[in-house]
């Protein structure tokens, strides 16, 4: 995979979920924070930050390259664009909730009384101009990150060898 997703550093979310607020004002009607409150249906984030014992876990799409939500949506409504990221099209949903059965990480989520799913989009028109999801551009801390696996792996060996220097 080299186009970049957002990956996280477990160690650096506080769980403030600036995150999730950040992303639920991007997909809203009006991209306004106070404006949101009153739009209905209410604008829900594409992100969720999971407590897991001590840990604040934020998990998105992972955009797989074998996506099963893609394979078994019965309307295509799941789909791959040109930039290999996994999206999804509201207008041909059916809320069958396929999707959220075969995914790895639970992600796509039914809106009940919408009977849709929703999913991350990587919030793919910032992206297409050159800006990072606005999860990561709200992430205080610096846990979440919009970066290829290759450049994190790149990342973490740099640290790796830095601390190996620090400490003799």
């Amino acid at each position: 995979m080299s186009r970049p997703i957002v990956m996280f550093d477990v160690s650096r979310c506080v769980g403030c979920r600036s995150c999730e607020i950040a992303c639920a004002v991007e997909h809203s009607t009006s991209k306004d924070l106070f404006s949101a409150i009153y739009e209905r249906p209410s604008p829900r984030p594409r992100i969720r930050v999971y407590k897991v014992d001590d840990l604040n876990v934020p998990i998105t799409c992972r955009h797989c390259d074998d996506a099963p939500c893609v394979a078994v949506c019965p309307t295509g409504a799941m789909y791959r664009d040109e930039s290999g990221y996994v999206l999804h099209n509201p207008s041909r949903c059916i809320g069958c909730r396929l999707c959220t059965l075969v995914c790895p990480i639970a992600h796509p989520r039914l809106i009940p009384e919408l009977r849709v799913v929703i999913k991350c989009d990587i919030c793919i028109d910032r992206v297409r101009s050159g800006r990072r999801p606005a999860c990561v551009e709200a992430c205080p801390t610096g846990a979440l990150m919009f970066i290829t696996e290759t450049e994190l792996a790149r990342e973490r060996l740099r640290e790796k060898i830095v601390k190996a220097l620090l400490e003799r």
